[in-house]
């Protein structure tokens, strides 16, 4: 049984795989969305990560599609108080920015199509630097004491933001982030190693990479002369032209071989040794892409094998 990663300083304890609901409404239908929910919940997972925008960039789709296909499962399935749902504002089309108002009405409007009365782990999805951390800290700490939102979280931050944000809350004693969501895997490190990184291992933030896997390149399905039918398959294949993406790609295929395992899972299993990360983020759009995501949960890369993806993609 995969054991449960304690969130930061909150008392939320997560599998160390969490699933992205990206795809609920994009590239996965309800009923493939609600088979993809299930084979992760049957297999002990119980962080669903969503956005209020997924997935408004889709011809048709106004945002919110991905909640409300997730609100529609747990109402079906009658499991609410077994997973914790992640979801984010300040992306939907009708409710932009990060301003105090737009934040208290975009709240409502995800607990409206999550058919519930609270969202676990609440984000601010792009921060907006011209809105002051004090109106963005008060409107989220007003959501917390109304229990609305157990905790709040960052994504899309600066480092400098993200302190003066934690500073202000410990000062007035108001809700405090607990996680961060970074960009962040073994062709994209710069985002969040460094001064980014260094904040949230200082306040004890849990970090839930986004685009763990390099929007598909790391699933190792990319390769020259390849085509891949993806909608994702134009931002995963601009790996293949660097030196980086070709040398990750080689070592993820000899320690795979190694293990018996799929690349994806090592990975996945190369961010989960990285500091302050907790439990990487990846999607499936089908259940058959599942299992090598779930198998990084139990999957102990050795220490040598961590050095060599960490020198393969520095």
């Amino acid at each position: 049984m995969t054991s449960l990663q304690k969130l930061g300083p909150s008392d939320l304890e997560v599998f160390p795989l969490a699933l992205g609901g990206n795809v609920f409404g994009w590239s996965a239908d309800e009923p493939t969305s609600f088979a993809v929910l299930d084979a992760y919940t049957a297999a002990g997972g119980n962080l669903i990560d969503t956005a209020d925008a997924y997935s408004a960039w889709v011809e048709g789709n106004k945002g919110g599609e991905s909640e409300t296909i997730i609100g529609t499962w747990v109402k079906a399935r009658g499991n609410r108080s077994d997973v914790l749902i992640a979801t984010k504002v300040s992306q939907h089309p009708d409710y932009p920015g990060l301003s105090a108002a737009n934040i208290t009405a975009a709240a409502d409007a995800s607990l409206r199509r999550l058919g519930t009365d609270y969202i676990d782990l609440y984000y601010t999805h792009f921060d907006k630097p011209d809105v002051p951390v004090e109106e963005i800290i008060g409107a989220l700490d007003a959501l917390v004491r109304a229990g609305k939102v157990r905790y709040i979280a960052a994504s899309n931050i600066s480092a400098e933001r993200l302190q003066a944000s934690l500073d202000f809350s410990d000062r007035e004693g108001l809700a405090r982030y607990v996680a961060l969501q970074p960009h962040y895997n073994l062709v994209s490190r710069d985002t969040y190693e460094g001064p980014l990184q260094d904040v949230a291992a200082r306040a004890g933030l849990a970090a839930l990479p986004y685009y763990s896997l390099a929007a598909g390149f790391l699933t190792g399905k990319y390769r020259p002369g390849t085509t891949v039918d993806s909608v994702r398959a134009g931002g995963a294949a601009k790996h293949l032209e660097s030196e980086r993406g070709q040398k990750v790609l080689t070592a993820l295929d000899e320690i795979a071989a190694a293990h018996g395992v799929a690349v994806p899972s090592v990975a996945l299993a190369w961010l989960a040794t990285r500091p302050t990360v907790v439990a990487p983020i990846a999607s499936a759009r089908t259940v058959d892409q599942l299992p090598a995501l779930l198998a990084a949960a139990d999957l102990t890369l050795t220490e040598e094998e961590t050095d060599r993806l960490t020198q393969a993609s520095t």
